[in-house]
Order: C-alpha cells, then sequence, then structure tokens
C-alpha cells in the first residue's frame, strides 16, 4: 500500500514539473509586457540657492502623469512597442509662480509637451524576467524632451512579486543636451547646471502578444 502511495506521489510530481515547464516555455515564447500602473510618478531636481535662504536647495517637480510599458522578447531584447511618456504639462513644485515660469520659458510645454523615452537595449536585467526578488540594471535609450532626442542611460533597482513589479530609475544631464535655458529670474541667485530626472512606477506583467 504504501509503494502505491509512493509511486502516485511520485507520477503527480512529475506532472506537475512538467505542467510547470510547459507554462514557463508558454509565457517565453510570448515574452513579458511590463505596463505602467496608476499611482506612478515622475519627478526632476534641480540644485538651487535661492536669495531669502542661506542655503542650497532641491527645486522638485512631480507628476503622476506617466504611461506606457516595456515589451521584452523571449531572448532578452526589448520590442520597439516599448516606451514611457511624462505629461510636461502636469508637473508641480511648491511654488506656482516656479511652475508658471517652468512651462511657459523653461520647458515650453506650449510646444513640447511631452517627454519620451524609448529604451533600446538593458545591461543586467535577468532572463527570463523575474517573477520574485529584485535586480539592478541599466536601461538606454533615446529620450526626447524639449524637441531634441538623446540618448540616455537610466539606473534601475526593481522588485518582482508575482505580476507587481516596482521600480526606481533614476538618470541625469546638463540643461544644454536638450537645448534647456538655464532659468534666470529675481530672487534665485543660482541654479546648477544638473537635472536629476527619478521614476517610481509600478508595473503589471502581461503576457506580450
Amino acid at each position: 500500500m504504501n509503494r502505491i502511495a509512493l509511486c502516485a506521489v511520485a507520477v503527480a510530481c512529475v506532472v506537475c514539473l512538467e505542467e510547470s515547464a510547459h507554462g514557463q516555455a508558454g509565457q517565453t515564447a510570448r515574452g513579458v509586457r511590463l505596463e505602467i500602473q496608476s499611482g506612478s510618478k515622475a519627478e526632476y531636481r534641480v540644485r538651487e540657492q535661492l536669495a531669502r535662504l542661506n542655503f542650497p536647495n532641491d527645486a522638485v517637480g512631480a507628476t503622476e502623469s506617466i504611461t506606457g510599458a516595456l515589451v521584452v522578447r523571449p531572448d532578452g531584447t526589448l520590442t520597439g512597442d516599448s516606451k514611457l511618456t511624462v505629461d510636461l504639462r502636469t508637473l508641480r513644485t511648491d511654488e506656482p509662480k516656479r511652475d508658471g515660469f517652468v512651462r511657459e520659458n523653461t520647458l515650453e510645454t506650449n510646444r513640447y509637451p511631452l517627454a519620451e523615452f524609448v529604451p533600446r537595449r538593458h545591461t543586467g536585467l535577468p532572463t527570463p524576467v523575474p517573477t520574485s526578488g529584485g535586480a539592478t540594471f541599466k536601461l538606454t535609450g533615446d529620450l526626447t524632451l524639449h524637441g531634441v532626442t538623446g540618448e540616455q542611460t537610466w539606473d534601475v533597482a526593481a522588485t518582482f512579486a508575482g505580476d507587481a513589479v516596482n521600480a526606481k530609475a533614476t538618470t541625469r544631464f546638463n540643461f544644454a543636451k536638450y537645448k534647456i535655458t538655464i532659468p534666470r529670474v529675481f530672487g534665485l541667485l543660482s541654479v546648477d547646471d544638473n537635472i536629476r530626472l527619478e521614476l517610481n512606477v509600478r508595473m503589471r506583467r502581461v503576457s506580450a502578444p
């Protein structure tokens, strides 16, 4: 009787392993699409020195108007459908006057309302895309900002839990790279020539078509 029970357990284990392998093969064959979810945020940070303060501080603008997806092929490469878009018209800081100046004079959002990032390649992202644990990797692609497209590399730290992926990505560049004019306004003594971008995104994993 014990031998029969052990045989049944062994057969069941083999069947489960085969089904699991088949499921993983099916998922791998289709690739993975990681879609941006609500609650994601994009920020810029610029170090500035205000006349009314005795110390420098960061001007921080943020928006949750970020959409898009990363689409990973079975071999780990990214498809042309991968793109992230941020609506710059919705950026807000703690100073409404600054917001208006940045929109009208710095980013000129009436002419260039969106920032778009199209990733082309990555370094360090495991293949296949994990379903648990964490990973750090670099994501390189084309960033279009203020009417200029340039190559940009982001440092990414991601955590994976089933279909949920949370990631923080950061990059930086100077104003001239995207032909942005450094702000010069009354009460602003200086601005560092260094823009830092940060994305804190929530993504959902779905099978790629």
